[in-house]
């Protein structure tokens, strides 16, 4: 048994922009809550994802990258003790042309029956792709999942 999530979404674009929006770590943190991912997204790479303060999220290692069509990784949370003791996770991003845009699969799997990851990830998914859609389409991500002030201008919105 396996717990399992799975967000289909259609964005207006190519799939090499929308492949660059999701390993570019400067793009990344436009729409992921300041986050930035780290690794060269080849076979076998480590992979991890941080704040800008440099806390780890979450980290794992690229098995598979075929560009601009498919990326799997082995991911696991690292920020709560309780998703972290769950272990590893499977996360597949596949990107396919659909005339002038791309659908996007996103499929996070545990090999575990009931998994709080999943359950975690089922509330982020969804917003997190909806702000790389907005993004994507018309140049502004969704204000919930960009980052604070301090983090864009590099200064306190105090």
């Amino acid at each position: 048994m396996s717990s399992t999530f799975v967000y289909v979404t259609y964005i207006r674009t190519t799939p090499e922009k929308l492949w660059e929006a999701l390993t570019s770590p400067e793009f990344t943190k436009r729409y992921w809550f300041g986050i930035t991912q780290e690794s060269d997204f080849k076979p076998g790479s480590p992979w991890k994802m941080r704040y800008p303060d440099g806390t780890v999220t979450d980290t794992g290692e690229v098995l598979e990258a075929d560009p601009p069509r498919r990326l799997v990784l082995k991911w696991r949370h690292d920020l709560k003790p309780e998703l972290r003791a769950e272990g590893d996770t499977r996360c597949e991003f596949e990107l396919v042309p659909k005339g002038n845009q791309v659908q996007l699969r996103v499929t996070h799997s545990s090999n575990r029956d009931n998994a709080k990851v999943i359950a975690g990830v089922s509330e982020g998914w969804p917003q997190i792709l909806s702000s790389l859609k907005s993004l994507l389409e018309t140049g502004t991500a969704l204000e919930r999942t960009t980052p604070p002030i301090e983090t864009r201008e590099g200064a306190s919105a105090d």
